[in-house]
């Protein structure tokens, strides 16, 4: 995921206590996270939204989401759009390498 998750983003600090999937960190306005978003499932867009907004709302709270649902499994690994972004990827590279020979 190089070049995706940025040091500086501040979901990392108290994502983990709040139940956040990994993927849920991933930077919007890389430009391959934002094709996957897009062409993700409405229910995943929505699960995302609202597990966003739910660990937000826990973190105003100072709460861990172990307090509402103790032994919950979030499925933090859980890769939903991980292998869509892999395909952009792929596809701008083999774009770029294809179109270099044009750029002489």
């Amino acid at each position: 995921m190089e070049g995706v998750i940025s040091r500086t983003n501040p979901r990392p600090m108290w994502a983990w206590g709040r139940r956040l999937r990994y993927e849920d960190l991933l930077i919007e306005e890389a430009k391959e996270v934002q094709e996957a978003l897009e062409l993700a499932s409405p229910e995943t867009q929505t699960a995302r939204t609202r597990r966003i907004k739910r660990a937000i709302d826990l973190s105003y709270k100072k709460k861990s989401m172990n307090d509402y649902a103790p032994g919950q499994d979030q499925e933090t690994f859980k890769e939903e759009i991980y292998a869509d972004i892999k395909k952009i990827r792929s596809r701008e590279q083999e774009y770029a390498q294809l179109n270099a020979p044009n750029k002489i």
